[in-house]
């Protein structure tokens, strides 16, 4: 059988940070390389594990962002290693202070590149694995069993609602051309 083109899809990037101003320097890096957010999520305080507090500092926050340009799932490793080169950018004396998480939303699931190995994760390319985090059913996000604690507890749900509309309205407008 001859494979289907693939439909693109929706970049989402999650951003850590202890910093305002490392965070938004981080920002402006990324829309240099993907375009204007369209999406942004509310600042949340990332608290159910201090994983990171070593070394980022306290408190910890979480945000959501995505992106009008829609892009090729292929594409998802290329941008995970960009986004670290970004992270290393901004680290100070060999420590992140912003940790960037990209990934891709589609019509059924939340996808997070990662270049950590686990049982779950699908090997992409250059030491970048792709893991699915949440799975889009019966009008819901629901996390998958593997997924970090925040995710498990809905936090994010209305944000990634709100960012599957924009990327249903896109690639809507996107196969009427």
């Amino acid at each position: 059988m001859k494979p289907i083109d693939v439909q693109p899809v929706k970049l989402v990037i999650g951003f850590l940070y202890h910093e305002p101003k490392k965070y938004r320097k981080a920002l402006e890096l990324v829309q240099e390389r993907w375009g204007i957010s369209d999406y942004q999520s509310q600042e949340y305080f990332f608290d159910l594990t201090d994983y990171y507090e070593p070394e980022m500092g306290k408190p910890i926050f979480r945000s959501f962002n995505s992106y009008n340009t829609l892009i090729s799932p292929g594409s998802l490793a290329e941008i995970k290693l960009a986004t670290n080169q970004i992270e290393e950018e901004l680290s100070e004396s060999g420590k992140r202070r912003v940790n960037l998480d990209p990934g891709y939303l589609d019509y059924d699931k939340l996808v997070l590149a990662s270049a950590k190995y686990n049982y779950q994760k699908i090997y992409l390319r250059d030491g970048i694995y792709v893991d699915i985090t949440m799975f889009y059913r019966k009008g819901r996000y629901i996390a998958a069993e593997w997924a970090f604690p925040d995710f498990k507890q809905g936090i994010y749900e209305s944000d990634f609602l709100q960012i599957r509309h924009l990327y249903k309205l896109q690639l809507k407008e996107l196969l009427r051309k």
